[in-house]
Parts: structure tokens; sequence; C-alpha cells
């Protein structure tokens, strides 16, 4: 963000541009941010709508209603990518984890086979932990993106390697290794996709937010 909490770029390796309107339902309220360079008309009709959205407890798919936004934003110019998803954070005590292993630089080319377009990440993405088979990575768990207090957690495993839970191990052994560190470990993930909502079940992860990204 610029020094007028406007959107520059996205928190993540390799930056890039951020999304032009972001709100998210939480378990404290409703927040949200404009990117840099959207006009003052734009932000106020937006903003108008943000502060008109009903109180509500739950925090699902029916926590924000998409399509008056995307009605606004549509008008000025196409709509480029609509992302929207929950937000979790890790129970104090997680189980599993125990066969994965965190790796540094030096040690990257565990991820040449299964996960080659990792291998430029490792150093950006500390800590960074994976599950190995046959001395080759084959699910991992790194910091995708970090905040001053918190990291929040990508995780990918090889296709022929999921539906054995590893995405669950490695994830919760990272979540291990940011609170060693003394920072708060996150997980996020879309609404669509059922495997990684599936992970934050196996591991108990508890839903703190409801997004929606607009670009």
């Amino acid at each position: 963000m610029d020094d007028g909490a406007r959107l520059l770029e996205v928190n993540e390796p390799g930056g890039g541009p951020a999304p032009r309107f972001v709100i998210g339902r939480s378990s404290e309220g409703m927040l949200w941010w404009f990117r840099h360079d959207l006009d003052t008309g734009l932000i106020s009709r937006l903003d108008e709508l943000a502060r008109r959205e009903p109180e509500v407890e739950r925090l699902d798919e029916t926590s924000l209603r998409p399509d008056p936004y995307l009605e606004i934003l549509g008008r000025v110019a196409d709509l480029k990518r609509v992302w929207a998803g929950p937000a979790f954070h890790f129970p104090e005590e997680g189980a599993g984890g125990g066969a994965a292993v965190v790796i540094e630089v030096g040690q990257r080319d565990v991820l040449r086979r299964y996960c080659s377009e990792w291998l430029d990440d490792v150093s950006d993405c500390q800590p960074f932990v994976v599950f190995l088979d046959g001395g080759d990575a084959v699910s991992l768990c790194a910091t995708v993106r970090r905040s001053d207090v918190a990291e929040e957690a990508g995780v990918e495993t090889h296709p022929d390697f999921r539906g054995k839970g590893l995405a669950g191990e490695v994830t919760a052994a990272w979540a291990r290794e940011v609170r060693r560190l003394g920072r708060i470990p996150l997980y996020s993930t879309s609404w669509t996709n059922g495997a990684s909502i599936a992970v934050a079940r196996k591991l108990g992860l508890i839903r703190y937010a409801a997004t929606l990204h607009i670009t």
C-alpha cells in the first residue's frame, strides 16, 4: 500500500498489479481497500456500497454480495479477474507434519523432479517445507505472502501424489515453523478449491474472514 492505504501491488514474490478493489468480512467487521489509480468518483460509489453491507455473523460463500461491486467496476473497465474465498488461522496446537522437512536454498534440487516451478522461490518463500519421496519433494508448503506479523501458506502437491494426505502434513509442519519464528501462520483459498478447503477442515483451521478481490 501507499501512504494513503491505497493498493499498489500484490503481496507475493514477484509482485504484480493489485486488484482494483478488495473487500473482506471478518469476525471483527468489514474491511475494504481500493487500488491507487481508481478515480475519486468510483471510490466514492464503492465505499458507499461497502458501508451498506448488512451485518451478518456467517463467514461463507453468502457473506458478500459480489454483483453490485462487479456492476460498478464493470462499467469503467472490463473485469479481468474475480476471486473470492475464505481465510483461516491455525489453532494453537496442530497435529501432523512430523515427516515433512524444512529446506534451504542449498537444498532446492529436491524440487527439480516434481516441483521445478518452485526452484527460484526457495529463498523468498522461507520457511519452505517439503515432503520427500525417494529424495524428491512431492508436496510442499511455503510462505507466499508476508506482513510485519504474519505469513500465509502456499501449498502444492504433485498430481501423482495427491489423495495421500501430504498437503496436510506439509501445511501443519509449515505452521509450526512459522510459530517457532514468532509469527502468525495464515491460510486462504477460493470457495471453488474443494481440495484446499478439505485441507483446512482436516487441520481444524479456524475461519476468520471471507474475501472478495476484483481486478
